[in-house]
């Protein structure tokens, strides 16, 4: 159906199979000469077509799936056929009308989901050789980020040599590619670029031109220069047309990918992840360290936010209690004081009525006697002339006394039982009456 890439590492086609499913070829530059155990590539290819259905016997969402393979009936050509990933690859991303740069959440993301593929690869055998911008497809239909091509790792040590050199994407070769060497931690090296350029707008030493001169002070840079600072050149490739808030919240680059990136792109392999597997943990452990840690500054903020609130209603219940306080003083303890002073003048006037009226009448049994015998007494001759007559005669027993042995004693011990009985029930009146009151 039209070829949808041509280049030096062989060229990809658009195709259909029976029915309505959609394939893209990949069809190798090298032709076999023979299909037999005497040609080397020959068995080079079947060797690593064998690893390729590995890779799809768990089927994994960010990794092509490989459909088929084998020999071109014209030109006995090697290929390889792929599922079609509909949308467009991150080079194109990259170019207008999109922005020069991807947001730090999308980076996340994909840097999460490229990592999961070479894991997947990894964990097979299989080295990809050829991680790039155009190699990484954004799947229209699933939003997922997809690995293709696995055409150079189907290739010979010499074959993927030569073809590098000429017309592989010098930009995002290890510094061992020169070499012809391809690892694990080549593809790591790779991906390593793949992300740099997605939050700095550029790879860190990019091709003038496709010339020998050219691709060769490339390769130099990547074995002897030093990186670009990142977070400059995306400070330089900011759209323009993103609010200033949106550019500020976009350079909190997190340290951790940072790091991770420049972890990816040491010379040396033996400095780097080494393999798929590893930088994918190292990507779960750190998104985890990082969330637990927005998560504990969140909630220090959350909980210094209640805390000042809390401060401010409680200085506030505060001063209302004490603007009740004061009210309730000036308003209660006049009328508490005047009750008071109610409550003793009547406890008071209740008693001095009591008294006037009934105090002359309250008499014990004892003295009203006494009073009556001294009543009779004083009708005696001699009787008061002598202090002493008279406690001698008040004082003396009832069988001594003539005064209550004459014929008046049954008056006076009337007149005691008259005055005892009228005494205690006035006095009880008045204290029932004193009491009800109050």
């Amino acid at each position: 159906m039209g070829a949808l890439r041509t280049g030096g590492q062989g060229s990809v086609y658009k195709g259909r199979r029976m029915g309505p499913i959609i394939s893209a070829v990949k069809i190798l530059p090298t032709p076999i000469y023979s299909e037999s155990a005497d040609d080397r590539n020959y068995l080079n290819f079947l060797n690593e077509v064998e690893k390729l259905k590995k890779v799809n016997e768990s089927p994994n969402p960010n990794v092509v799936k490989i459909l088929s393979s084998g020999i071109t009936e014209s030109g006995s050509l090697p290929f390889i056929e792929m599922e079609f990933i509909e949308g467009p690859d991150l080079e194109e991303l990259l170019k207008p009308p999109h922005q020069a740069i991807f947001t730090i959440k999308e980076v996340i993301k994909l840097a999460d989901q490229l990592a999961g593929a070479l894991s997947h690869c990894h964990k097979v055998g299989v080295k990809h050789g050829d991680i790039k911008s155009n190699n990484v497809k954004f799947n229209i239909n699933s939003g997922n980020y997809v690995l293709l091509d696995f055409g150079l790792s189907v290739m010979s040590e010499e074959q993927r040599r030569s073809s590098l050199r000429h017309a592989g994407a010098i930009e995002f070769m290890a510094p061992e590619q020169n070499d012809g060497m391809m690892l694990f931690q080549t593809d790591i090296y790779s991906y390593g670029i793949v992300l740099y350029e997605l939050l700095a707008g550029q790879v860190p030493f990019p091709l003038k031109d496709n010339g020998e001169t050219a691709r060769n002070s490339v390769m130099i840079a990547h074995m002897e220069a030093k990186v670009p600072d990142l977070m400059a050149l995306r400070k330089k490739n900011l759209p323009a047309n993103w609010p200033k808030d949106q550019q500020e919240r976009e350079m909190q680059v997190p340290g951790w990918l940072l790091n991770m990136i420049a972890i990816c792109l040491e010379k040396l392999p033996e400095k780097r992840y080494s393999n798929g597997m590893e930088l994918q943990g190292a990507i779960v452990i750190n998104s985890i360290i990082a969330s637990r840690h927005e998560k504990g500054d969140n909630m220090i903020a959350i909980l210094k936010t209640e805390n000042d609130q809390l401060q401010a209603q409680l200085l506030r219940y505060n001063y209302e209690a004490k603007d009740t306080k004061r009210s309730s003083v000036i308003m209660l303890k006049p009328v508490f004081a005047g009750l008071i002073l109610l409550l003793v003048s009547a406890i008071t006037f209740g008693g001095y009525e009591a008294y006037k009226k009934g105090g002359s009448a309250y008499l014990p049994v004892n003295d009203s006697i006494s009073k009556s015998r001294t009543a009779i007494l004083k009708n005696k001759p001699g009787f008061g002339k002598t202090s002493k007559k008279f406690a001698s005669d008040t004082n003396s027993t009832e069988n001594t006394n003539p005064a209550i042995n004459s014929p008046h004693s049954d008056s006076v011990k009337k007149a005691a039982a008259l005055a005892h009985k009228p005494v205690h029930k006035k006095h009880k009146k008045k204290r029932k009456k004193i009491f009800g009151l109050f």
